[in-house]
């Protein structure tokens, strides 16, 4: 199964060397690594272009928002199974594809998703952020839980029959599309029960005066998948607390 890594990125060349790396490090042979690059102006591209040849595919382009440019870069991938990797992250270990493989191929399912972490910017051994999941059922999605986007990984038959990232919203349209994917009993689902990827904290929606707005979007998204409104909306903010304490009371490895 060939797997397609899709990262888009702009004015991110503190980060975007290691993120390649963390792609090129791992011991699963059949990956694509897609690059959406925005136009960046900081010296992005000079960090990139060392890499070209390895990539799957990449280019350098004004797009028109976030979730354009992931569009460009699902309908470029040649891959059995698509997973998004931000330009701040890495993968937990040298054998996160495997493993996500190895799920697919025993499990059989459709999207297969794990647990993640958020570090911390400079010292990535710090964690400042756990985000482990579980294994889903349906009343789940009511009180807020979904899992953390790039753990998840699905077929691209699954982005043929059920589309692309929603361009109307301008920052949580991963939490829609992971809704319409979880909500959907047709798609098999797989929790892998291991950490896969680690984000730097300081994310898009991870700065505190965006997440203003990112609750504004969330709350359309609960109200169209007819979840349970501010219920909904007041559980997924406080499912962060003990995301961030446990960290401070269990030593766990970045």
């Amino acid at each position: 199964m060939k797997v397609s890594v899709i990262t888009i990125v702009y004015n991110n060349q503190d980060c975007i060397e290691s993120c390649i790396q963390s792609v090129l490090n791992q011991s699963y042979p059949s990956i694509e690594h897609i690059i959406i690059d925005g136009g960046s102006t900081d010296g992005t591209q000079k960090k990139i272009e060392p890499y070209k040849a390895q990539l799957g595919y990449y280019i350098s382009k004004k797009d028109n928002g976030l979730y354009d440019a992931l569009n460009r870069g699902i309908e470029q991938a040649t891959g059995d199974i698509i997973g998004i990797l931000h330009s701040d992250d890495m993968y937990y270990d040298n054998d996160s594809i495997q493993k996500v493989v190895k799920a697919f191929q025993e499990s059989k399912a459709d999207l297969v998703y794990a647990n993640g972490m958020y570090v911390d910017k400079e010292d990535i051994s710090v964690v400042k952020r756990t985000y482990a999941s579980k294994p889903y059922k349906r009343r789940y999605l009511n009180f807020g839980w979904i899992p953390l986007h790039t753990t998840i990984y699905v077929k691209r038959s699954v982005f043929d029959m059920y589309g692309l990232y929603d361009e109307g919203y301008t920052i949580a349209s991963d939490y829609e599309i992971s809704l319409r994917w979880f909500k959907e009993t047709a798609i098999k689902k797989h929790f892998l029960n291991t950490w896969v990827v680690k984000m730097r904290l300081g994310g898009k929606s991870t700065t505190t005066a965006l997440q203003k707005k990112k609750s504004s979007e969330d709350l359309v998204i609960i109200k169209k998948h007819q979840l349970l409104g501010y219920v909904t909306l007041v559980c997924k903010i406080g499912r962060k607390i003990p995301q961030y304490l446990l960290p401070k009371l269990i030593k766990i490895k970045g």
